[in-house]
C-alpha cells in the first residue's frame, strides 16, 4: 500500500537538471516554492561539481530527499523516475541535449537563447513534437501575473491606445574578470553575447506586446564587441536593434554588458504610455507594478501647463524566492501542462519567433560590420 507521502511525491513533476550553472540555483528554489515538483538528480561532467551544487542548494532550500549527484548527462536521461529536465547548458550545447532529452521522453525547460540559430531550434522543437514532450524556454516574466494585467491595460483601448513605439533596455556592467573568463564571452559557447543573454527578453516583450505580429523589417547594430581569453571570435557586448511592424509601429532595444543595471520597457501609443521599470527581474518587494501616463497640455494666456496624470497599477506578487513569484508560477504552469497529457503549441512557437528575430538582428549587424571592414 502506498503511503500518503509517497503518493504526494508521485503527484509532483520529477525534475532532473543538466549542468550546475548559477541560474539553476534560482530554478532549484523555484521548483521547491512551486510545490508542484521535486528534483531527482543533478548531472555534471564532474560529479564532484554536481555534489557541491546539490549540497549548496540543499543547505538553503532543502527538499525532503536530496537529489542524486550524477557524473553524466546520459545517466540522468536514462533515469525512469524523471519526467522533465531543465537544461541551463551553454547555447552551443543545447541542441544536442534537448533532442536527446526528447528522445528519452523527458519534457524540456530550456534556457535562452534556445539555440545558435532558428534552423537548429526547429530541429529541437520537431524532436519534442515527435516524442510528445513539452518544450518551454525559461523566460520567467511570461508567467508573472503582472503580464496578465499589462495585457488588460494594453487592450482596453484608452490607457495606451494603438501601440506606436516600444523601447526597452536590459543591461548590466560586467567587470574585467567576466570579460576574461565568463562563457558569455566565448563565441563557441554563447555566440550571440549580450544579444542572446539580454536582448532575448526585449525581443520577447515586443513580440508579446504586438500580439505576436512578426516584424516586416529588422535592423541590428553591434556597438561594442570583445572576447574572452579562450574565445576564437568576439561576441557583442553592446547591441541595439530596431523592429519595424506593418502599420507603422516600431520597437527599439539596447542590451549590453558595459552599462549598469537597467531593465525597463516603455510602450507609447495614440492615447497614452506605459512604463515597466523592472520587466525582467522585479524590484524587491511584495508587489509588482507598472505605470500609465496621460499628460495633458494646457495653455492659458502666458501660462503653459503640462500635467502628468500618472496611474500606478500594482499586482500582489512577490519579486522572487516565494511561492507567488514569477519563477514559481513558471514551474507550476509547466507541471500542469506536462501532466495534462496535451502539448502547448504556443510556448515553442514563441521561442521560435524570438529566435528568428534574434537571428535577423545579428545577421543585419554582421552585414554592417563586413561593409566597414
Amino acid at each position: 500500500m502506498r503511503t500518503k507521502s509517497s503518493a504526494a511525491t508521485v503527484s509532483k513533476l520529477r525534475w532532473g537538471i543538466l549542468g550546475a550553472a548559477q541560474i539553476a540555483r534560482k530554478n532549484w528554489k523555484a521548483i521547491l516554492n512551486s510545490r508542484s515538483g521535486i528534483i531527482r538528480a543533478v548531472a555534471s561532467r564532474d560529479p564532484a561539481r554536481a555534489r557541491q551544487f546539490i549540497d549548496n542548494c540543499q543547505g538553503r532550500a532543502p527538499f525532503r530527499t536530496a537529489p542524486e549527484a550524477l557524473g553524466s548527462y546520459e545517466q540522468l536521461l536514462a533515469m525512469p523516475d524523471i519526467d522533465a529536465v531543465y537544461i541551463p547548458l551553454p547555447t552551443g550545447l543545447r541542441a544536442e541535449w534537448v533532442i536527446r532529452a526528447a528522445k528519452a521522453g523527458k519534457h524540456v525547460l530550456c534556457e535562452k537563447p534556445c539555440a545558435r540559430n532558428a534552423g537548429e531550434l526547429e530541429r529541437m522543437l520537431e524532436a519534442c513534437r515527435r516524442n510528445r514532450v513539452q518544450f518551454l524556454d525559461d523566460v520567467m516574466f511570461m508567467h508573472s501575473r503582472r503580464l496578465q494585467r499589462l495585457r488588460q491595460v494594453l487592450d482596453d483601448g484608452t490607457s495606451v491606445g494603438s501601440i506606436q513605439r516600444i523601447a526597452s533596455n536590459f543591461t548590466f556592467c560586467a567587470g574585467a574578470e567576466f570579460q576574461r573568463n565568463d562563457i558569455r564571452m566565448d563565441s563557441r559557447l554563447e555566440p550571440h553575447g549580450c544579444l542572446g543573454d539580454l536582448g532575448w527578453y526585449s525581443i520577447r516583450f515586443a513580440l508579446w506586446a504586438m500580439n505576436w505580429k512578426k516584424p516586416r523589417q529588422v535592423d541590428g547594430r553591434i556597438l561594442q564587441e570583445a572576447r574572452s581569453a579562450k574565445s576564437p571570435a568576439p561576441v557583442p557586448t553592446a547591441f541595439s536593434g530596431e523592429l519595424l511592424f506593418d502599420g507603422g509601429a516600431s520597437a527599439g532595444f539596447y542590451c549590453s554588458f558595459v552599462t549598469e543595471n537597467q531593465e525597463w520597457v516603455h510602450v507609447s501609443g495614440t492615447r497614452g504610455s506605459l512604463v515597466v521599470p523592472d520587466f525582467v527581474l522585479p524590484y524587491h518587494g511584495d508587489r509588482v507594478g507598472f505605470e500609465t501616463f496621460h499628460p495633458t497640455f494646457e495653455v492659458d494666456g502666458c501660462d503653459f501647463k503640462l500635467s502628468e496624470n500618472r496611474r500606478r497599477i500594482l499586482v500582489r506578487e512577490r519579486s522572487h524566492s516565494h511561492p507567488s513569484a514569477q519563477e514559481s508560477n513558471l514551474f507550476r504552469n509547466f507541471a500542469r501542462q506536462a501532466k495534462s497529457g496535451r502539448l502547448n503549441a504556443e510556448w515553442p512557437a514563441w521561442a521560435l519567433m524570438t529566435q528568428q528575430v534574434l537571428d535577423d538582428c545579428i545577421a543585419s549587424a554582421r552585414r554592417k560590420l563586413r561593409r566597414t571592414r
